[in-house]
């Protein structure tokens, strides 16, 4: 089969981004970049499944988020590392929704150990989270996708950091996990034409607690690299996801949305 096609190409381009009666599930989603592509999803108009794994307010933050937005949003806990718990929620999802037009696999984690330091554990754990996480997420959302048909879009939140190698930061692990998933998507992409679109989203620098933590010499570092001389408000991307989810990019698959402010262009 080609790849879905709305049945009314030329209709009002707003209304093409319209997320009305889809249902979205998005990982890693009660914080960060997480947290905003989850209240741009409901702003658009899906009914939205909050995935987290460690969150205390989770339940709280899709709570405020529905109430604000009008539409419905659900917190469910599950862990992407554990194959077994992440497909299990993500049925669960598309059983109390009805469906399942949307998955994002935004969970990830970064840490900073040079190269020839790594533990098997400290590179395990980034891999198992950032690459295995996102594929378990992809594998349960991808059959429930196969067996609906029609347009179904999975996106990816990668990094800049898969393109290019960040400095003064040490983060091999981080930097090859990014590299792989975005090439994960892509193979994806070509599988799946089928029954789904398969896209990345590759922010550069976001102003999120993962980066607050790194001394300010480095962040001084990071601002004379970026053309666009600031970071990025976690919010300014959501509108890429909403994008990559809706019928105004059905031609759109297999490719990695570089969103950084000039980062990578130098």
């Amino acid at each position: 089969m080609p790849l879905y096609r709305p049945e009314n190409v030329d209709t009002p381009v707003l209304s093409q981004f319209s997320l009305k009666g889809k249902v979205a599930a998005v990982t890693g989603g009660a914080r960060g970049i997480g947290l905003e592509v989850v209240r741009g999803l409901a702003e658009a108009g899906a009914s939205v499944a909050l995935i987290y794994t460690t969150s205390t307010s989770a339940p709280e933050t899709a709570a405020k988020i529905a109430k604000e937005t009008g539409s419905k949003v659900t917190a469910y806990k599950a862990d992407v590392t554990n194959k077994k718990d992440i497909t299990d929620t993500i049925n669960q999802i598309a059983k109390d929704f009805g469906k399942l037009d949307v998955c994002v696999a935004n969970a990830g984690i970064a840490s900073q150990v040079p190269g020839l330091d790594y533990s098997k554990d400290q590179w395990r754990e980034i891999m198992s989270v950032n690459l295995d996480g996102a594929m378990y997420t992809a594998q349960a959302a991808g059959k429930i996708f196969e067996q609906q048909g029609g347009s179904n879009s999975m996106i990816f939140t990668a990094s800049v950091s898969a393109i290019l190698v960040n400095i003064p930061q040490k983060q091999a692990a981080y930097n090859a996990s990014k590299a792989a998933l975005v090439h994960l998507a892509k193979s994806l992409a070509v599988e799946w034409t089928d029954f789904a679109r398969v896209n990345c989203i590759s922010p550069g620098f976001v102003e999120t607690d993962i980066l607050s933590i790194h001394p300010e010499e480095w962040r001084k570092k990071w601002f004379d690299m970026i053309p666009g001389a600031r970071m990025a408000k976690a919010a300014e991307l959501k509108s890429a996801y909403v994008f990559l989810a809706s019928d105004a990019c059905c031609y759109m698959t297999g490719a990695n949305m570089v969103i950084d402010g000039g980062y990578t262009l130098p």
